[in-house]
């Protein structure tokens, strides 16, 4: 929904430096909710196979919690994309946030009554913050030029990350508060994830405006009808679908590998003896190396360009999938290193590919196509979750380790073959 040129926004055509402020505000409070959202979304996936375990008695449909979230979240990406580019990202954003928290606050009933309907149920609405948690990296793009874009979408991530460290590493203390007040331990960070979702709504709520969506498309519709394409950096750009296809490439193929290894990672330490505070370490380390490099990887693709960064991703995913295949399963210090680096190669496939899917766009449907690519994204994810319960029950954690690595590998020629493509048609 674009918003007439009226008097606020020809402010921000005259002014750049009131533009710029406004971007610096909009990438602190997008920022500030991803602290509260980064704890939402890493304290529920910390114990979230765990909690599916102890209600089934079984370790097969261990993987079903994030199966089920990350299909939550698909649906949720698209109403996210879509109020967003219909309304705002102020309206889009609070929507997915509230809802995720209110599905949090539903496994918390799910495993106090030991209700398997009501867990689905609420892993589903629940998958909705993690939806809007990543579509939130999309906001400080909207006024970002464009040869700042991905360091924009780094320091939003890099916000998460506070966020999702405290998170697992307060799986303890959130269970010993549960089994205070008498509900089930692993009922306790879904307590946390469904109230802290809930304050990353209420933020943007309440200081997200002007939307910075809104303001964008009304300057850029400006410029077009002004004819002042003869703006450097700020020139309307074309849409690409293969840009688009290249980009979602990318991200499909290293939420897949991370969530399929991540999901299955508590499960095979419970195998070893490992006790929910290990686990919590563990995750919480790999969620901050899947946020805290990013304000490096966001300089590094705005320099090298997201198709030499998104290479660099397939390398990473594939020393750290044989390295969690070959750790020894008592071994923490081995089990740490190769999540850490599982963290780090999805957070430079994420940063590329969302880069490149930005670069692709234009106004008129940029937050409806990134709703769109974050559902395949959540798809993915999906799947991995899924299989990697399935084939550590059927085969083994390394098998599902060596697979992710397989899938790695497969993502470095696409993205050389991209490039290639490139190079073929600006030569012709």
């Amino acid at each position: 929904m674009a918003i007439k040129t009226d008097q606020s926004v020809q402010t921000y055509i005259d002014s750049p430096e009131k533009l710029k402020k406004l971007y610096r505000r909009v990438i602190f409070i997008a920022s500030l909710s991803q602290i509260f959202g980064g704890a939402g979304l890493a304290a529920g996936i910390t114990v979230g196979a765990l909690l599916a375990q102890q209600m089934l008695g079984t370790a097969a449909y261990a993987g079903m919690p994030i199966a089920l979230f990350t299909l939550g979240s698909a649906a949720a990406a698209v109403l996210v994309g879509r109020l967003s580019q219909r309304y705002g990202r102020r309206r889009g954003l609070t929507t997915g946030f509230m809802l995720g928290g209110i599905g949090g606050l539903g496994v918390v009933l799910a495993a106090i009554l030991n209700s398997l309907p009501l867990l689905v149920i609420s892993m589903l609405i629940y998958g909705a913050g993690t939806a809007t948690n990543l579509q939130t990296r999309y906001a400080g793009t909207d006024l970002a030029a464009k040869n700042q874009r991905a360091k924009a979408i780094s320091i939003i991530m890099v916000s998460a990350a506070f966020g999702a460290f405290a998170g697992p590493n307060l799986v303890g203390i959130m269970g010993e508060f549960a089994l205070s007040i008498g509900i089930p331990a692993l009922s306790g960070p879904f307590l946390l994830s469904g109230t802290a979702f809930l304050l990353a709504g209420l933020v943007i709520f309440l200081w997200l405006r002007p939307d910075p969506f809104l303001i964008a498309k009304a300057i850029e519709d400006y410029r077009k009808e002004h004819k002042q394409q003869n703006v450097s950096e700020d020139t309307p750009q074309a849409y690409s679908k293969k840009g688009v296809a290249a980009g979602a490439a990318i991200m499909v193929l290293t939420q897949m590998i991370m969530i399929a290894i991540m999901t299955m990672t508590p499960v095979h330490m419970g195998h070893f003896g490992h006790d929910l505070g290990d686990v919590g370490l563990v995750i919480g380390i790999h969620i901050g190396a899947m946020y805290l490099p990013s304000l490096f990887t966001g300089i590094l693709v705005d320099k090298f360009g997201a198709t030499a960064m998104s290479v660099a991703a397939g390398a990473t995913l594939t020393i750290a999938s044989v390295l969690a295949a070959l750790a020894p399963g008592e071994s923490l210090i081995s089990i740490i290193l190769a999540l850490a680096l599982l963290g780090i190669g999805w957070n430079i496939g994420l940063i590329s590919g969302t880069t490149k899917v930005v670069d692709s766009t234009v106004s008129d449907n940029r937050a409806k196509i990134q709703g769109n690519v974050d559902v395949l994204i959540a798809l993915s994810g999906a799947s991995g979750g899924v299989l990697s319960g399935m084939i550590v029950a059927g085969w083994s954690y390394t098998v599902l380790s060596l697979s992710g690595g397989v899938l790695a590998l497969i993502l470095i020629p696409i993205m050389l073959w991209t490039s290639r493509s490139k190079s073929s048609s600006r030569a012709a």
